[in-house]
């Protein structure tokens, strides 16, 4: 059960050659094997197959979007990892 608070997540959204972003956000939301996932502060641990689709990350001062594909997320203490072969900010 996600808990709610003070607490933020560390996000960062890797491509295969660099890093796209990190940084703290309040929640993330990606696309996966399975359907939409939201993650949020203190989320159980996960491991899931991303699907080709839009990344949307809420931080202190907004928000960051990102397009993913041909990955993996991972989530454990707070820390979301993206890991994707294609990954870019999306811009606007």
């Amino acid at each position: 059960m996600a808990e709610t608070g003070s607490h933020h997540l560390q996000v960062s959204v890797v491509s295969a050659d660099h890093e796209v972003w990190t940084g703290t956000a309040s929640m993330v939301v990606a696309k996966t094997t399975e359907g939409e996932i939201g993650i949020l502060p203190g989320h159980e641990p996960l491991l899931a197959i991303l699907s080709a689709g839009e990344v949307r990350i809420t931080t202190g001062s907004g928000s960051v979007r990102a397009n993913a594909e041909d990955g993996f997320l991972s989530v454990e203490h707070d820390t979301v990892t993206i890991v994707a072969r294609n990954a870019a900010l999306v811009q606007g």
